[in-house]
């Protein structure tokens, strides 16, 4: 009997020791080591979690200082250096894949860093609809380009002065629809053809469609949209969109030793007028959401909300369009 007890109470404590043992087990983080892209970027890159618990991340850097970012949230990047780990805790509150990502430019190839969180729950995730390039059937690699040669700009088109003429501007121009299947030189074409609009010239008609543009957007949406670029996309682009940020040099140079135009290319420069007024709004959507397929242009379609890529799109068309003096 003695020993019938003791063999039960031995497998009681063991019982109690492996629950506590598990219990303690979930309770530790999951570590992160972080390293240049070049060197392996985030370790481990694939995580579980559940709805509703918490998911608990040791974040260590093994070489520079690196961010810890996680896409479509309103988590604010978290810095973490050499010798100094840093304790994070998330909690989702739906099933999905969730994308962290860095926003350092660390390396070349830092926009490569990236990682998902697979997070299940007792409720299946919502299939996502196709996305609007997609749905438009636009060709996202060529409806931008364009082998016409258009007069250059003398001046920077204005939505000030273009406010002017509101009045003659078809209702239709005005509308969501028009604006994010149209390019600026589109539009530009399509008034210039308008009989209404003969006593214009194309400084006033380029000023109209700047004006067209800003009522596609508004103050808020360029300041989240200027705050996107400067921290995902300066680094290749540059400060002032002329395609001459950190890495450029470095891109330009291995674009021109492969000459492979589905290779690296250099970082577009929207300054250029001709490039960027020949681009629809949904293309440019288009391209943030997929990425350049293989041209160094990554895709931020699982890290920025539907809002923000079209936030970025607007403040991108500010690098040719003067919004300033238009009420939004």
């Amino acid at each position: 009997m003695r020993t019938r007890r003791f063999f039960i109470w031995t497998l009681a404590c063991l019982a109690l020791i492996g629950i506590l043992a598990a219990v303690s087990f979930s309770r530790q983080p999951v570590t992160i080591h972080a390293r240049i892209a070049e060197d392996g970027g985030f370790m481990p890159d694939s995580i579980k979690a559940r709805v509703g618990e918490p998911l608990k991340l040791r974040l260590i850097s093994d070489d520079v200082e690196h961010t810890f970012a996680l896409g479509q949230s309103p988590m604010q990047p978290v810095v973490f250096k050499p010798g100094e780990p840093v304790n994070i805790t998330l909690t989702f509150d739906k099933p999905g894949t969730y994308t962290f990502y860095t926003t350092t430019p660390s390396s070349l190839n830092f926009w490569r860093m990236r990682g998902v969180i697979e997070v299940t729950g007792d409720t299946a995730s919502q299939a996502a609809e196709p996305p609007l390039y997609v749905r438009l059937g636009l060709d996202l690699d060529g409806e931008h380009e364009s082998d016409e040669e258009h007069a250059e700009l003398l001046n920077q088109p204005s939505a000030e002065r273009g406010a002017v003429f509101v009045n003659q501007v078809p209702e239709i121009m005005l509308t969501p629809d028009y604006y994010i299947s149209h390019s600026p030189m589109e539009t530009f074409e399509e008034l210039r053809d308008d009989p209404a609009l003969q006593m214009l010239n194309d400084q006033d008609i380029w000023d109209v469609v700047a004006y067209i543009w800003t009522q596609n957007t508004t103050s808020a949406a360029l300041i989240n949209g200027e705050k996107l670029y400067q921290v995902n996309c300066a680094a290749c682009h540059g400060e002032n969109g002329a395609g001459d940020g950190q890495f450029a040099d470095e891109m330009k140079a291995i674009a021109e030793k492969n000459n492979d135009e589905h290779g690296i290319q250099a970082p577009t420069d929207f300054t250029d007028a001709e490039h960027l007024l020949e681009a629809k709004p949904a293309v440019l959507q288009g391209l943030l959401l997929r990425g350049g397929m293989g041209t160094g242009m990554p895709m931020w379609g699982t890290i920025f909300t539907d809002e923000e890529t079209w936030d970025l799109v607007a403040f991108l068309y500010s690098f040719q369009f003067e919004y300033q003096g238009v009420n939004q």
